[in-house]
């Protein structure tokens, strides 16, 4: 969430901000609890001090033989008064709170102003588009005729828009999670992490899903709990409530895990098949860090997303979205996008996000500066990467006019070194 000290001492500087992403936000209902709640808190504190005052008072009547009952009766309205203010204070706190938590973050002077999707910026390209020689299939088709996707009973057990992998399908699934874990473990330095695909409300409010995006979630209401939309969710509350040391920041984990969406009233016509599913595959990879750091720390957060791209010897290009696009937390997100042949169109493989101290506030992770200050800590959040959209790129980049598609080098070696699968 955001500082509301910083609200309150610049209120039109942080809707300037404010409305980078969205113009119809307001801060007016927000100023005027804050106000309300302020005075509520000058009027309990003179009735307190009254109070301790009259209780003196009738202490030294006692002690000198004479009637306190007056003063008895004006102490104990005010004590009657304290406890109404008391919960008026702690009402006002409540809606504060409420009107706090569904602020978005304040967009980084460097992203780009605008509300429109298709106004992100491109930054840089990496290869070629491939050119095939021959109609691509996509890779539904691909998938059915290799016998290494299956919807249709997918869809028996499960409903539409789940996946099933198949024999060498499953197989090049998870020799793409082995290269992202051993390529982000091993090359790129970030402490593996396998964590619960279970969370409890207060850490999806404090990774900043709930509570507005409530109806993406799939909630097991029995327990209370929401299957995790992705590991970002559980990496953001590994330190929750937690004051980090300085000399051990930054901290980057990598984390696997199965991820589930509702992603309801999202479908497009071109979004079958992988393209957008309810339950997929995903390494995550998360950062907690200084200020002073944090966004050297994104750069850096995309080139490791981007060497396993390259690794694999997919064409993609990395866009710097604009301020109507970043998600509720980020106040700067770049993009990785693959190129899908038989789409003929750029897909998001990898979102990097730069989170500032909006999670660490909600979480209330802190670090211990040299000086010994304490200070929010700064988070960030990025795919490393997620694979259906991945296995549709390598699918129909790699194919082959009689069917076949050919492995990546990069996962021969998890796949017992298979060059094709035909």
């Amino acid at each position: 969430m955001l500082d509301l000290k910083l609200i309150r001492e610049d209120p039109e500087g942080v809707l300037e901000r404010l409305r980078r992403r969205d113009p119809t936000l307001s801060l007016d209902e927000l100023l005027a609890q804050d106000k309300r709640r302020r005075e509520l808190l000058v009027q309990v504190e003179r009735l307190k001090q009254q109070r301790n005052r009259a209780s003196d008072e009738i202490a030294e009547l006692k002690r000198q033989g004479r009637d306190a009952s007056a003063e008895i009766a004006q102490m104990q309205e005010v004590a009657r008064r304290v406890r109404e203010l008391d919960q008026e204070l702690k009402a006002c706190e409540a809606d504060i709170e409420r009107l706090l938590v569904v602020l978005p973050n304040l967009p980084h002077p460097s992203v780009p102003v605008s509300q429109r999707k298709e106004d992100k910026v491109l930054l840089r390209e990496w290869g070629r588009k491939p050119e095939l020689g021959f109609k691509p299939r996509n890779h539904v088709e691909l998938g059915r005729a290799l016998g290494i996707l299956d919807f249709e009973r997918a869809a028996r057990i499960a409903g539409a828009q789940f996946p099933m992998h198949v024999g060498l399908g499953a197989r090049l699934e998870w020799a793409l999670l082995s290269l992202m874990i051993d390529m982000n473990v091993r090359e790129h330095g970030y402490t593996l992490v396998l964590p619960p695909y279970l969370a409890n409300p207060t850490s999806l409010f404090v990774a900043g899903n709930l509570p507005k995006f409530g109806d993406q979630l799939y909630r097991c209401e029995s327990d209370d709990l929401y299957l995790i939309p992705t590991a970002e969710v559980s990496l953001a509350n590994l330190h929750r409530g937690e004051i980090l040391s300085e000399s051990d920041l930054p901290l980057r984990y990598a984390a696997y895990s199965a991820c589930f969406r509702r992603e309801a009233g999202t479908y497009g016509a071109g979004e079958r098949g992988l393209i957008r599913v309810h339950q997929f595959n995903k390494v995550e990879l998360f950062k907690f860090t200084t200020a002073e750091t944090s966004y050297d720390e994104l750069d850096s957060m995309v080139q490791d997303a981007e060497r396993i791209l390259q690794r694999l010897g997919l064409h993609y290009r990395v866009m710097l979205l604009p301020s109507g696009d970043i998600a509720q937390q980020s106040a700067k997100t770049v993009d990785i996008e693959v190129w899908l042949p038989a789409q003929e169109a750029y897909y998001e493989v990898s979102s990097c996000s730069n989170c500032e101290d909006y999670q660490a506030r909600g979480g209330n992770v802190r670090y211990r500066t040299e000086e010994g200050r304490i200070r929010f800590v700064h988070t960030l959040n990025g795919s490393g990467l997620a694979t259906p959209r991945l296995m549709v790129a390598i699918l129909e980049s790699f194919q082959q006019e009689d069917g076949s598609v050919v492995v990546p080098p990069a996962l021969r070696p998890y796949l017992g070194g298979v060059e094709a699968i035909r």
